[in-house]
């Protein structure tokens, strides 16, 4: 490594909710431990893949689901913070975790390490309504979007739609308490609208979105890391190839590929609205247009971070890292052809991808590299241990996944 990192100075891989095979935080885990910094979890019980690691100094055993009181976390985050007994540095992997540490920076920050950032923005770009309105004030291509307040609204918007539209749920910790929908739902027709709505109640917690033809487009990923004054420290961007369930959800097949228009993109949309932090933002290049639309803004790491390393060995964990420690971050060019794949679900996903006939133009037509999500030969055991907790439990989720997915996209 052309740098060394703080080693006095551990990481602390902060999350909530029941969702033990997450191969994000075995990333950070990684990333992290193969530097010799001491990296500490949060986890739901002691046989998860990242309590598994080589590189895990100590798992802190303790179940969430996500809907708790920020008092209640808050305060099991100090508990955590005092039995490690020096300053860390939060590595959130969700937004449940991401705008509870900015909105409780003065309580944390006597124990922790983290960006700095405005208190009340992460929750905001996690909102599905609060992204599309900060995407229309700064000029930030997004999809036709409606926000109905009502059944009369939904019916309203219905009567002059063009189908088929794309319905989310709005904020994005609904998903753990009450959703409305179980993810991207494809709805084809307007009585196929109509009558999933009768189930949303008085106040709909959906955005009804423009629905971008797959095969018209192309999805694209940023990764990156700025510092103050939202200066980019680490950028990278790729194109997904395939995701689970189709088309709308977790990366499972990625490439890194050089987009630069992308990349001032994003950099110009994060120095205007004024972030701090590592970024995971999720585009669909629209063909008819020839204009990105920011879909996602995940204000954390996101799960297939370690796609993106630069030659100089930083990712943007490592980025933030050494920034919080007071170290410079490389410079460095992005390892352009690298692919990321996620065993578990990639298989599925490429079966499934097949039938569709879905292409990615942009795609290299063969790997630089390949970076596994679970398995690595320094650290066989994550690896194993999703195995055995994923073969029954995960093929049945899959299933359903699949399901709610074939179920969604021809409602009608």
């Amino acid at each position: 490594m052309p740098f060394r990192a703080d080693r006095e100075v551990p990481g602390l891989i902060v999350k909530f909710g029941d969702y033990p095979l997450h191969h994000g935080g075995v990333g950070a885990i990684r990333s992290l431990g193969r530097l010799g910094v001491p990296v500490y979890a949060i986890t739901e019980d002691a046989y998860t893949p990242a309590a598994a690691s080589r590189y895990l100094t100590r798992a802190f055993v303790w179940p969430t689901r996500g809907t708790e009181g920020a008092d209640h976390l808050v305060e099991g985050l100090l508990r955590i913070g005092r039995r490690i007994g020096r300053p860390a540095v939060l590595v959130p992997t969700d937004e449940e975790a991401a705008v509870l540490i900015a909105e409780h920076q003065d309580e944390l920050g006597s124990r922790f390490l983290f960006p700095r950032v405005a208190p009340g923005l992460p929750r905001r770009l996690a909102s599905k309504q609060g992204l599309h309105e900060l995407c229309v004030e700064h000029g930030i291509p997004s999809p036709a979007a409606a926000f109905p307040q009502s059944y009369d609204d939904i019916v309203a918007f219905a009567d002059k739609a063009r189908f088929p539209v794309v319905a989310k749920n709005r904020e994005a910790f609904v998903r753990r308490s009450s959703p409305a929908v179980n993810g991207t739902t494809r709805i084809t027709t307007r009585e196929g609208l109509l009558t999933l709505a009768r189930d949303w109640g008085e106040r709909p917690g959906v955005i009804l979105q423009e629905y971008l033809p797959r095969e018209k487009a192309e999805d694209w990923i940023v990764h990156a890391y700025f510092g103050q004054d939202s200066a980019p420290l680490a950028m990278f961007t790729g194109v997904k190839v395939r995701s689970w369930p189709p088309h709308a959800g977790m990366t499972a097949n990625a490439y890194v590929v050089d987009n630069p228009e992308l990349a001032d993109l994003a950099a110009r949309f994060i120095k205007q609205i004024g972030f701090t932090g590592i970024v995971d933002l999720d585009l669909r290049f629209d063909r008819r247009d020839g204009q990105y639309k920011l879909l996602d803004f995940n204000p954390r790491m996101g799960a297939q971070f370690r796609l993106f390393e630069s030659e100089s060995g930083v990712d943007v964990v490592r980025a933030m890292h050494l920034d919080l420690t007071g170290r410079a971050v490389p410079e460095g060019e992005q390892r352009a052809g690298h692919r990321y794949v996620v065993e578990n679900i990639d298989l599925p996903a490429l079966l499934a991808y097949r039938r569709s006939g879905y292409t990615t133009p942009h795609a290299p037509a063969r790997a630089s590299g390949t970076e596994l999500a679970w398995l690595a030969g320094d650290d066989p055991l994550p690896f194993l241990t999703m195995l055995a907790r994923f073969v029954r439990p995960g093929a049945k989720h899959l299933y359903q996944l699949w399901r709610t997915n074939r179920r969604g996209s021809t409602t009608g």
